[in-house]
C-alpha cells in the first residue's frame, strides 16, 4: 500500500477529517502511523525473494568465471560462495542511486517553492502550490518526492513549524543539499532572512551542481566503459587459451601452483574493477 493515496486533490483526505470532527488525538494517531511508514533513504532492506535473487544471478556469474580460472567445478563452487557478499554491495548502490534521484526531485520542490513564494505566498502555503505543481512533473504518487512533500504538509498543518518539517525530511534523507537547506531555513525563520532569495539561490546551486555532476558523467563515460572492458579482459584471455591452447594452459589447471596463481589472478581484477569504479565516482 503506497504511503502517498492517489485522490483528485492532496488536501482531500485532511480536508475529510476536519468535516467529521475527527479528535486532534486521533488525527495525531493517523499521523504518527504515516510518519512510520516514511524511508529512511540511508537504509534499504531486501526482501528474502530479492535477496535470493540477486545471491543466484551473482552465484552464475562467479561459478562461470571459476570454471574458466579453474576447469574445476568444485573450485569453482567454493569460488561461487562469494555472491552471498553481493546483496550488501547491490543495496549500497540502491541506496545512492535512491538518494541521487531524490535529490534532482528536491531541486524541483525548491523551484516550486520559489515560484509560489515569488508571487506573494508564505513558505507554508507555498508547499501546497509547489505541491500541485509537481503532481505535473511526477504523476506517481508513490514518488519519493511527493510522499515527502505530503508528509510535511501533514506537519504544517498540525501546526509543527515549516522549519521542523524541513529538517525532519533532511534527517531522513542524509543528502547534503537537503541538510544545507533545512540549516538555512532555520536560520532565516529566526532572524527574519529573505526567504524568496534563499530558496531562489538553493534551487539555483543545486541545479548547476547537478548539472556539473551530468556533464562529469559524460566526460568519463566512456572511460568507465574502458575500464569495465580492460578487467574483463583476462577473463576472456584465459577462456581463449584455453580452447584454443589446451597443453600451454594444463599446467595452471592441474597443479597446485597454478591454482594459486589463477586465484591471485582473480582477485587482482576483482580489486582493479572496485578500484576503478572508486577513481572514477567523483563527488561534487
Amino acid at each position: 500500500m503506497g504511503l502517498f493515496r492517489k485522490k483528485p486533490d492532496v488536501y482531500e483526505e485532511y480536508d475529510e477529517y476536519e468535516a467529521e470532527d475527527v479528535g486532534e488525538e486521533e488525527y495525531d494517531e493517523e499521523a504518527e502511523a504515516y510518519a512510520q511508514n516514511l524511508t529512511d533513504y540511508d537504509c534499504y532492506i531486501m526482501s528474502t525473494r530479492e535477496r535470493l535473487l540477486y545471491i543466484l544471478a551473482a552465484a552464475v556469474v562467479v561459478f562461470v568465471v571459476g570454471m574458466i580460472f579453474y576447469q574445476k567445478p568444485l573450485l569453482a563452487g567454493i569460488l561461487s560462495l562469494v555472491s552471498l557478499f553481493y546483496p550488501k554491495i547491490r543495496t549500497q548502490q540502491i541506496i545512492r542511486n535512491r538518494k541521487r534521484a531524490l535529490g534532482i526531485q528536491f531541486k524541483d520542490l525548491l523551484y516550486g517553492l520559489s515560484s509560489s513564494m515569488s508571487a506573494g505566498r508564505s513558505l507554508e502555503s507555498a508547499f501546497r502550490d509547489a505541491m500541485r505543481d509537481m503532481e505535473i512533473l511526477y504523476p506517481d504518487p508513490e514518488t519519493p518526492i511527493m510522499q515527502e512533500t505530503a508528509y510535511m504538509i501533514r506537519c504544517i498543518e498540525m501546526n509543527t513549524t515549516v522549519e521542523d518539517a524541513i529538517s525532519q525530511f533532511a534527517a531522513r534523507a542524509h543528502i547534503e543539499d537537503v541538510e544545507n537547506f533545512a540549516d538555512v531555513i532555520r536560520v532565516c525563520k529566526r532572524s527574519g532572512g529573505n526567504l524568496i532569495e534563499v530558496i531562489r539561490s538553493s534551487s539555483q546551486m543545486i541545479s548547476d551542481k547537478i548539472e556539473t555532476k551530468n556533464e562529469i558523467e559524460t566526460v568519463i563515460t566512456a572511460k568507465k566503459f574502458e575500464s569495465r572492458i580492460l578487467t574483463c579482459t583476462p577473463i576472456g584471455m584465459v577462456a581463449v587459451l584455453s580452447a584454443t591452447s589446451p597443453d600451454y594452459m594444463e599446467p595452471v589447471f592441474h597443479t597446485w601452483l597454478g591454482a594459486v596463481v589463477m586465484t591471485v589472478s582473480i582477485v587482482m581484477f576483482v580489486a582493479a574493477f572496485f578500484l576503478g569504479e572508486k577513481i572514477m565516482d567523483i563527488e561534487v
